[in-house]
């Protein structure tokens, strides 16, 4: 089974730097896309073959999540359940017969750390929330997690260090996750490996290669043996972020 996720800093706009040859020549099961920045009646692109669920933001033109599958899911629920985090479009989780799959796209704690309060409040509730998934079946968390957690991932870690997605706070956060039961699949099979996410548009990040890893796809760790390939794929443009993969094997019958 062949997952993608990507964070496309908005769907409209990415749809017209042909985001549809991206999407065939990936071929994924299922797509998660991030930061979608569109209403329900705004979504346009329905490829053959997959269902589309779509989760808004209440204000427009801000976060958003969707996910198109060609495997039709259980069940498919928006949010946490929690009314607090619940209102920006933030989270998606589809239910198959093996795992969850949940997209997620974390929220930033912005300049000066001043949503910083608010960031570790959601980091606390969504990890709960993954645990109870965990606890009857395993779990695929994929997204924008907001967080580069060692300095590996991140290019320049001494003068980022109190920046919004490397604060100490952000990464303890992510330890504690993993702590939990969940594997960092990329780092795992790849654990020496540089390589980036997301890049500033500003200064020729991303020609230089100055950016961040923070686009993931963590797996229950009794998943992990199931899984083939996680990949970061850096030639693919169209937004500041490029998508990450992971192949997963299917569950024996």
């Amino acid at each position: 089974m062949r997952l993608v996720s990507w964070n496309v800093n908005g769907l409209r706009a990415v749809l017209g730097k042909d985001f549809a040859s991206i999407f065939d020549a990936l071929g994924a099961d299922v797509f998660s896309l991030q930061e979608t920045k569109l209403q329900p009646d705004q979504y346009t692109f329905y490829p053959e073959g997959y269902e589309v669920f779509l989760n808004s933001a209440q204000k427009k033109g801000y976060s958003g999540t969707a996910t198109l599958t060609r495997r039709r899911p259980l069940s498919v629920r928006s949010g946490i359940g929690i009314p607090e985090h619940d209102t920006e479009g933030r989270v998606l989780t589809l239910e198959y017969p093996d795992f969850y799959l949940v997209n997620c796209y974390t929220p930033n704690s912005q300049d000066g750390l001043r949503r910083l309060d608010y960031r570790l409040a959601w980091e606390r509730d969504f990890s709960a929330y993954l645990q109870e998934l965990d606890r009857s079946r395993g779990v695929v968390l994929c997204g924008d997690l907001n967080v580069a957690h060692e300095e590996i991932d991140i290019r320049n870690p001494k003068t980022n260090h109190f920046n919004p997605g490397f604060s100490d706070q952000e990464r303890q956060a992510m330890t504690d996750l993993l702590e939990k039961g969940f594997c960092d699949t990329f780092r795992i099979l790849h654990p020496d490996t540089v390589k980036y996410s997301w890049w500033s548009y500003r200064m020729q990040a991303r020609e230089k290669n100055v950016g961040w890893r923070i686009d993931y796809f963590l797996v229950s760790s009794r998943l992990m043996p199931r899984v083939r390939r996680a990949e970061i794929l850096t030639d693919v443009y169209g937004s500041d972020h490029c998508p990450v993969l992971l192949e997963l094997e299917e569950e024996p019958a």
